[in-house]
């Protein structure tokens, strides 16, 4: 029943996206690549408007085939400047779809937004100045194996929020598809309005789910319009509005319904953000009554598992990616497509040669009057000029190395070794499904030791890191000497180091091997300072019993994430840590 009910809840908000697709934003589907997904979105084409257009959004597109430029074939043909549709333009009336949603870019996701509140894009380049209505729904295909969309974001404009991960299809003849219902829908819905007792209502349930966003209301209240327009009603009643609850608010609640107060506000909503006002004189009975129900609703389509943790938590948690990919660095050679950028032809730089006649396309009138008056070429085709470079720019990920710095010293091995080398470990299987190289540095008596060199070998690692001993003083500044020597080699080879100390944090060794606490100490601090300098990422577990000042104050001179954990076991550690790398 429950993958049959969410192939249902998929079915209708595809049949309210095809009557509605602007007014309801889009779909954001989280589904990888298969029999399920291609069958919503067969079903999802069959029943949009037939003449609206259908654009595929490539994952690396530039900014001057999205939002439109300059025409550079008609512009060198016409000797003057020709302007060009991007795909936003192209796309208006119609649906856009986006695939790999979760690796859209920044700039991207912010072209695509301003397009979707404006319903227009403004090109102001090229000598064009241009705005051209661009009014869409989108269809975000997620297919990352955890929650990786931003759903502050584009997603926060989608109406509605499906999971099709392994969902079964089922075939039979209820979720199929009425095209004439659909098209009629279409026609009666610009007739349809809400009342102002549907929009207290609803905005009542969105703030008992801790839904801070205005735009979820919004959408749910075009939603239930879309509802009553595909049942052939003219007023927009409660079933509908219950309806669009559950299918837009449900999967963006935070918080357990219950736990928040549903009387209404006492301030009615503005009169502009109403329609129609047909029920003016309800009682307060039957406003609480509509509230129950909207809830009620939201709650019938929240799995079991969910509820439990939305009453034990304020706020739900999607489970995240553990990986830490490295560094973007700028590249001239190699990488992901950037963008380009005026420059010269140097250190093996990449000539962009339709970006560099775009730039010479304008000024190609001028430049042959001038080229004829000098008496330069009868007939010239196209003059380039040294300014018109433009060169072609990526971005490339740098390899992560994650560098253990373990205390093995006596009061370490007397207190947390054992587990700071099982966290070590499941930090370690971590590092390897990732594919990063990790290496292993020790301190113990009077200096430290590199135990492993970077390495991707997971059995070395352990093996290392079981044969090591503890006892002796606490260098601590002779590990985070090492650990930083370490970063910088790494970091000239191109690469991107992350730093782990896991120590109690009391030093009694000096750099020079002399014991005292107060100059061990003063030398560990500046041991610290200078990866700080140096802005290497890193983490600090304090492995004490007894968590003091000094951990915490050594984590800020080292400019790290300080995790005290005197009663953590492993698992414990390992799972800190990575949400701190995260």
């Amino acid at each position: 029943m429950t993958a049959a009910l969410a192939w249902s809840d998929a079915v209708t908000a595809a049949q309210f996206f095809a009557v509605d697709p602007i007014g309801t934003g889009g779909v954001l589907v989280r589904s990888r690549a298969g029999p399920a997904r291609e069958r919503w979105m067969a079903m999802l084409r069959a029943a949009l408007p037939p003449t609206g257009p259908l654009k595929h959004l490539p994952l690396h597109i530039a900014d001057g085939r999205l939002l439109g430029g300059l025409d550079l074939n008609a512009t060198l043909l016409a000797g003057r400047p020709v302007a060009e549709r991007g795909l936003l333009a192209e796309a208006d009336g119609g649906v856009l779809i986006l695939a790999m949603a979760e690796r859209l870019s920044s700039a991207t996701t912010v072209h695509i937004t301003a397009a979707m509140d404006a319903r227009e894009t403004i090109v102001e380049r090229d000598g064009l100045s241009l705005r051209m209505p661009a009014r869409f729904g989108v269809i975000a295909l997620d297919e990352g194996l955890d929650d990786e969309f931003a759903p502050g974001s584009l997603g926060d404009r989608l109406g509605f929020h499906i999971d099709l991960d392994e969902v079964p299809i089922w075939e039979a003849d209820e979720f199929a598809m009425d095209r004439v219902a659909i098209s009629a829908a279409r026609e009666r819905l610009s007739a349809l309005r809400t009342n102002e007792k549907q929009v207290e209502a609803i905005c009542t349930a969105a703030a008992a789910l801790g839904i801070a966003s205005l735009r979820a209301p919004i959408l749910a209240l075009r939603v239930a319009c879309a509802s009553a327009a595909l049942a052939a009603r003219h007023v927009v009643e409660q079933d509908d509005v219950a309806l669009a609850a559950r299918l837009v608010l449900a999967p963006r609640a935070l918080v357990f319904p219950q736990e928040q107060g549903l009387e209404p506000p006492q301030e009615q909503p503005s009169p502009e953000s109403c329609g129609d006002d047909n029920n003016d004189k309800d009682n307060p009975d039957t406003d609480r009554a509509l509230d129950e129900v909207i809830l009620a609703a939201v709650q019938a389509a929240l799995p079991p598992d969910v509820l439990a943790a939305l009453r034990t938590s304020s706020a739900r948690s999607r489970g995240r990616s553990h990986g830490k990919a490295g560094a973007l660095q700028k590249s001239n050679k190699r990488g992901r497509p950037a963008g380009v950028s005026r420059g010269d032809l140097r250190a093996g730089a990449k000539l962009n040669v339709i970006e560099t006649l775009r730039a010479a396309a304008p000024w190609q009138p001028l430049r042959r009057r001038e080229a004829a008056v000098s008496g330069g070429l009868s007939r010239p085709r196209i003059l380039i000029r040294k300014d018109d470079f433009r060169i072609s720019r990526f971005k490339q990920r740098t390899e992560t190395t994650t560098i253990f710095v373990v205390d093995a010293s006596g009061s370490a091995a007397l207190h947390r070794l054992a587990e700071a080398k099982g966290a070590v470990e499941l930090l370690l299987a971590d590092c390897y499904i990732r594919r990063d190289q990790v290496a292993l540095i020790a301190f113990r008596g009077s200096a430290a030791e590199l135990l492993l060199p970077p390495t991707r070998s997971l059995a070395r690692a352990k093996r290392c890191l079981a044969g090591l001993p503890g006892g002796g003083g606490t260098p601590l500044a002779a590990g985070l000497d090492a650990a930083f020597a370490l970063s910088d080699s790494i970091r000239r080879k191109g690469q991107t180091p992350t730093v782990i100390v896991l120590t109690d944090g009391r030093a009694n060794i000096a750099r020079d091997g002399a014991q005292g606490r107060p100059r061990a100490e003063e030398d560990a601090i500046n041991a610290a300072r200078q990866l700080r300098a140096a802005a290497i990422t890193a983490v600090l577990v304090d492995t004490s019993p007894r968590p003091g000042a000094s951990g915490g104050a050594l984590a800020k001179e080292m400019g790290a994430r300080y995790l005290p954990m005197p009663h953590a076991d492993a698992t414990t550690l390992s799972k800190a840590v990575l949400a701190s790398m995260g």
